[in-house]
């Protein structure tokens, strides 16, 4: 197709030929794409947060107080020091068996410091809900997950004012010598034609090296001294 003659009279005077404005033209529309993307993503981000605030402000509005934080050691009022060790026991009873334990004394004189000490659990999993020294949440799933056993220890001290009351749950994942299901195995196969006897019993699966300690589980003290200040100050029947 011919250009006009007022066609090629502008390109001469302008100096610029018909294909430097097509090279022209074709490097703009990759320039203007560009900023079309970062549009639309600047678009697509400021929608993301406006959203997530009002899913903020709709939770807070929404959503209950959290339950108050009860203190480690837990203050109680001055009770009968055989009332308060049977409270202890049977609370600390639903959830660990008891090993070792040596009961509170506050009478005539005499002022003695209980103290219990529970064998060590195996933790519930998601699959026994029924199990409650694994709390809901993260530390139930872990427990589902990972070998995970916890034990408590339970002190009780009189004071002026009544019992000092601190429960430690020390929480240990199981530290074994492979995985589960590892391709590596410890009994090894000889292929040098010699006879191998399958009898011997051995035990394949992944054996114990020890327990490495993860520190206390907070969350389990909450719940057993909230149980015991429920035993302790609330009347019978509420």
């Amino acid at each position: 197709m011919s250009l006009s003659v007022q066609d090629q009279h502008a390109g001469s005077c302008s100096g610029e030929s018909q294909s430097e404005r097509t090279v022209r033209d074709i490097e703009t529309f990759p320039t203007l794409r560009r900023s079309i993307a970062a549009l639309i993503l600047l678009v697509v981000i400021g929608g993301t947060l406006a959203l997530g605030g009002c899913g903020q402000l709709a939770y807070r509005l929404t959503s209950d107080v959290p339950q108050q934080y009860v203190p480690n050691p837990l203050e109680l009022p001055q009770v009968p020091d055989d009332f308060l060790w049977l409270q202890v026991v049977d609370t600390l009873d639903d959830y660990f068996r008891i090993a070792r334990q040596q009961p509170v004394v506050n009478r005539r004189g005499l002022v003695l410091e209980g103290k219990i000490e529970t064998s060590y659990k195996v933790a519930g999993s998601i699959f026994q809900p029924w199990r409650k020294d694994s709390t809901t949440g993260f530390e139930r799933l872990q427990s589902t997950l990972q070998s995970i056993r916890r034990r408590a220890i339970v002190t009780v001290r009189p004071n002026m004012t009544g019992y000092s009351v601190e429960v430690i749950v020390q929480k240990d994942l199981e530290d074994t010598d492979r995985t589960q299901y590892a391709t590596e195995s410890t009994a090894g196969v000889r292929h040098d034609g010699s006879r191998v006897s399958r009898d011997d019993g051995f035990d394949d699966s992944p054996q114990t090296l020890g327990w490495i300690p993860l520190g206390r589980d907070t969350v389990l003290e909450q719940a057993i001294l909230k149980d015991l200040f429920g035993r302790v100050t609330k009347p019978d029947g509420r």
